[in-house]
């Protein structure tokens, strides 16, 4: 038999293991498995077929055994992200509950554009034994059930309904998650009979292969187009988003800039596109902005946007910009490259970039524009210096994000999400070395803080195995999600992490006192259900789990554990009490749109609510 015809018999699962087995990506000239591994909690609808298919493996690829299904797919979302979405994770659950816990961190890698591969457990596709443990009857619809959830949350989805399937839907998968313009997370579900049927596979499905991410050139007409938006601008400004480091243009971004004179602000995702020092890098621009980027960003008449979905946070809900301003899309998706009547450059940043570039040669912009914004980011820069100093002063996020700052090494790793520390991190602190920082704000979802932690400590221990990873958390995160102490504790992905203690939801308290309301629901203490309040011991906690922790009244004391824990080998827990009202970052704020009360008895939420309509003037109509 010639080799091409020749099979091998295999069940499901040891086929989609194999298969991931040989999948590979050129890196830096270095051959990598695409898979880094997976994190899987096994239950009666994984563990039998699935578990058997990775046990011979698991030196090669290794299965780290979370404490939960959403927090696992945090992990390997932040993982993705460290890896700039070049290696993904699978995350492998139970059929019914173990499942439904992977909704989350699926719409959060959705939202971040991020690869992820979930296999998880499906009803018998014989019906047989129906109904079976943990199935959800839909009367009318047999093959209807949990798993068919994940649809909004995914970008390839398919159940595996017969074994000779994986041949069509494991390279769709696959090449879905590599796609710069559509990549996002992929589901298999594998009914629990197919799992463990046996098919004569080809043997030339399970070849090596070696992937590498696909640039897409720009169309001429469309970088033509740009260019000549861009000689005709007098107040140009570029912003770079998260885009910019998965294209791996960071320094094409940075020529481009400096070659043209042409100031730079990075949205949340790109928040570590460029060092805090160099001299066209004007600061973070939106709601959780800088006054610097703001202000240019409202008098720029030009505007290159590259690599960003244009999310409202960056936008100031369109009202960043000036309504006569030009957008220029430069991105990889056609969906976000004409966002809001954008003249489109389709394609590959870095590619575009340099095509951009050869168009536009020999156009400087003008020296009093870019002096101005370097002015502003001065201002800035002097106003996050007082904002991060301590003293006779409260305890606040900004205090121990400046602590940390000036402490830290430029390669440590940043990992925020959700609440109030995403604004404050953005907006005050100063990047060391480009792509250090993780702020997940496409789904702002909390608990992503420790279990995303995780995730990227191990992608890092992979590449920077001596940096360390620094979580910034509060205390609601904290409670929502920590038992990832205990996942970095088992396997010695040393972490870091900061609970910073304001009693509550303080962000959500704010936003709900700034438009008129009482405070209600949100701080401990305003829960009309809490006859007495109480603080958590979170020092007691973490220590539980294995981590060494330490309670701390101020932000000298918090620098001293600080270096402790750099100087340690097992994850360190600090905790700090902030006040939920007083050191919040109060300047640099775009308007946001938020649905505020048209009608109420409360004349202060009416009064809040004409303010907000006020603004609404600003708004940037478009499509």
């Amino acid at each position: 038999m010639a080799e091409a015809d020749s099979t091998i018999r295999l069940t499901v699962a040891q086929a989609i293991v194999r298969y991931l087995m040989n999948q590979y990506i050129e890196i830096d000239g270095v051959e990598t498995r695409i898979c880094g591994g997976g994190f899987g909690i096994f239950g009666h609808g994984n563990v039998p077929c699935l578990g058997e298919a990775l046990y011979p493996v698991q030196d090669e690829m290794p299965l780290y055994r979370g404490q939960n299904e959403q927090s696992m797919g945090f992990a390997a979302a932040a993982y993705a992200k460290y890896h700039l979405r070049r290696r993904f994770m699978f995350c492998t659950a139970s059929a019914g509950p173990g499942t439904a816990n992977l909704l989350t961190a699926s719409a959060l890698a959705h939202a971040n554009r991020l690869p992820m591969l979930m296999l998880c457990g499906d009803t018998f596709l014989t019906r047989l034994p129906d109904p079976v443990l943990q199935q959800l009857e839909h009367f009318g619809n047999p093959t209807f059930g949990v798993n068919d959830a994940f649809k909004a949350v995914t970008r390839f989805w398919d159940r595996i309904t017969h074994p000779a399937q994986i041949i069509q839907s494991l390279p769709a998968a696959l090449n879905t998650m590599l796609d710069p313009a559509d990549c996002g997370p992929a589901f298999l579900g594998l009914p629990q009979d197919v799992q463990g049927w046996a098919y004569d596979y080809p043997v030339s499905f399970f070849a090596k292969r070696v992937h590498r991410i696909r640039r897409q050139a720009p169309d001429p007409a469309e970088v033509a187009a740009a260019a000549a938006a861009l000689r005709s601008a007098k107040r140009p400004m570029i912003i770079a988003g998260g885009g910019v480091q998965y294209s791996g243009a960071v320094a094409e971004l940075t020529e481009f800039a400096a070659r043209h004179g042409i100031p730079v602000v990075e949205t949340i995702a790109g928040r570590a596109n460029m060092v805090a020092t160099h001299d066209l890098n004007i600061g973070p621009i939106g709601v959780t902005g800088s006054n610097s980027a703001n202000i240019i960003g409202y008098e720029a008449d030009v505007i290159l946007a590259v690599g960003t979905r244009l999310q409202d946070f960056t936008t100031g809900s369109w009202t960043a910009f000036a309504k006569d301003a030009t957008l220029i899309g430069l991105n990889v998706g056609r969906h976000d490259a004409t966002k809001h009547l954008s003249m489109p450059i389709v394609g590959d940043a870095k590619l575009g970039l340099e095509a951009l570039g050869t168009a536009l040669s020999g156009y400087v912009a003008p020296a009093a524009w870019t002096d101005r914004a370097r002015a502003e980011r001065k201002a800035w820069d002097a106003y996050v210096a007082d904002n991060v100093a301590h003293g006779n002063r409260p305890n606040s996020y900004a205090q121990a994000i400046g602590v940390v700052n000036d402490l830290c090494d430029p390669r440590d790793r940043v990992v925020a999400a959700a609440g109030g520390l995403p604004a404050e991190v953005t907006a005050n602190w100063r990047t060391l070395d480009i792509g250090t920082v993780d702020v997940e704000f496409g789904f702002s979802c909390m608990g992503y803080e420790i279990a995303g932690g995780w995730g990227a400590r191990i992608a890092q221990s992979e590449v920077e195995p001596d940096q360390d990873t620094i979580v910034f958390t509060g205390d609601g995160s904290y409670l929502l999600m920590n038992s990832d102490i205990y996942s970095s504790v088992l396997t010695r992905k040393k972490l870091i992490i900061l609970v910073l203690d304001n009693g509550g939801f303080a962000v959500i308290n704010k936003l709900q006192n700034n438009t008129g309301n009482e405070s209600f629901n949100n701080l401990i203490a305003d829960c009309p259900t809490v006859p007495e309040a109480f603080a958590v011991d979170f020092e007691a906690h973490a220590r539980s789990m294995g981590a060494d922790s330490v309670t701390v009244a101020n932000a000298a004391e918090l620098g001293e554990a600080f270096k402790r824990a750099k100087a340690a080998d097992k994850t360190s827990v600090i905790v700090m009490k902030v006040d939920p009202y007083e050191g919040w970052t109060t300047e640099g704020h775009t308007w946001w749109e938020v649905g505020t009360a048209q009608v109420s008895e409360n004349p202060n939420v009416r009064e809040k609510h004409a303010e907000w309509e006020a603004e609404r003037v600003k708004q940037r109509q478009g499509v």
